[in-house]
């Protein structure tokens, strides 16, 4: 091909014009929903812990009060996910399919450095648009570990960390209150702190605090360990007595009666014995 038969390189514009064209003709943009979350980690002397808010929202709706952040991977790795639901149990549910049949080829216990790659390489592969801020822990033979995963695959390995638009808050019980070499105790105690103060000073995050403790013994998943925002009453129903609103008007209307009759025909022969 000639030089001067090549098309022009460089970013195209089209797409950016269509936009314009559909606003002008009425057509509303679509706007993002902010997603809601806090999700934290921290790295004690026997393991690791991870822990989670239980509030999903939709928009300025919450739609489910207990929902579950802290996603299984292997017996000895768990993730916490922020961003969208659909992505971060799909994305998570997926590698630990992948790791399960890992352990059934290898005989090995799976090494929380294999989930990382798996969820890193997947998600740069869609540079983003994949809304999955995942938290991922596990202690395998190599000791325990602690990573974050951003949606655009890079990563961190770090004594503590934490995910989500509450993320500052609970970052900021972290970094006054770590201390090398904690115990399980004063490691669960400062993740349910660190929790609560994205339940109490995020709109997106809110309801219990589920936590996972990991240590080379196993993994303990503790739904609603902390109910900070217990319902104090219950709605109890109106004793409205019958006749109580008056009836303006009434109307009867007949109900037809639906008669079908079905006739089934046989044609088959019967077989020959002989």
């Amino acid at each position: 091909m000639l030089a001067s038969e090549r098309k022009p390189q460089g970013f195209d514009f089209d797409l950016c014009k269509r936009n314009d064209w559909l606003e002008k003709q009425g057509l509303k943009t679509l706007k993002p929903w902010s997603t809601g979350t806090t999700i934290c980690g921290v790295v004690f002397k026997d393991g690791v812990v991870l822990g989670a808010d239980t509030r999903s929202t939709a928009g300025e709706t919450v739609a489910d009060k207990n929902c579950e952040k802290i996603h299984f991977m292997a017996p000895n790795i768990y993730c916490c996910g922020a961003g969208t639901a659909a992505d971060t149990e799909n994305v998570t549910g997926m590698i630990s399919s992948q790791l399960e049949l890992h352990r059934f080829r290898t005989g090995r216990e799976s090494r929380v450095v294999t989930s990382l790659t798996l969820l890193k390489s997947h998600l740069f592969r869609y540079q983003g648009y994949i809304s999955a801020a995942l938290v991922l822990g596990g202690v395998d033979c190599k000791g325990p570990h602690l990573f974050t995963v951003f949606p655009h695959g890079s990563t961190d390995a770090l004594p503590f960390c934490t995910m989500g638009s509450g993320s500052l808050n609970a970052m900021a019980v972290y970094e006054s209150g770590y201390k090398e070499d904690m115990t399980k105790e004063e490691a669960m105690e400062l993740t349910k702190r660190a929790i609560r103060a994205g339940i109490f000073n995020d709109l997106g995050s809110g309801s219990n605090v589920d936590l996972c403790v990991i240590t080379a013994d196993g993994a303990e998943y503790l739904r609603n360990i902390d109910m900070p925002n217990p319902r104090t009453f219950t709605a109890v129903p109106a004793p409205f007595k019958i006749g109580s609103t008056p009836v303006l008007k009434s109307k009867d209307l007949p109900v037809p009666s639906l008669e079908t009759q079905v006739t089934v025909e046989t044609t088959a022969t019967a077989m020959d014995m002989s």
